[in-house]
């Protein structure tokens, strides 16, 4: 299994960030809590949805990453979009192609 990390958005700015060790939200993907295994992305899934409860955090969620270059990295195009920013090609595909 990949590992996971759980991802919500701050409900005061809208901002991405991730579930750390601390029991705490950050922007930064390097500070989030990896799940080595399911059982362990359900229990910081249960850690979130407290977040949630205490609206400090909305849409929370876990996603694949790997380790990569001594940190993590997203699996999905999804995930490094919203960790990264949007990406832009050049020059700009045709629509439908």
């Amino acid at each position: 299994m990949p590992l996971k990390v759980i991802t919500a958005n701050r409900l005061i700015d809208g901002r991405v960030v991730y579930l750390t060790r601390a029991n705490d939200w950050s922007r930064r993907l390097a500070d989030a809590w990896p799940a080595e295994d399911e059982a362990e992305a359900a229990r910081l899934l249960d850690l979130a949805e407290a977040h949630v409860r205490a609206r400090r955090v909305i849409g929370v969620y876990a996603f694949p990453v790997v380790r990569a270059d001594g940190g993590l990295a997203p699996v999905s195009q999804r995930e490094r979009i919203r960790t990264f920013g949007p990406s832009l090609e050049w020059p700009p595909m045709a629509r439908g192609a």
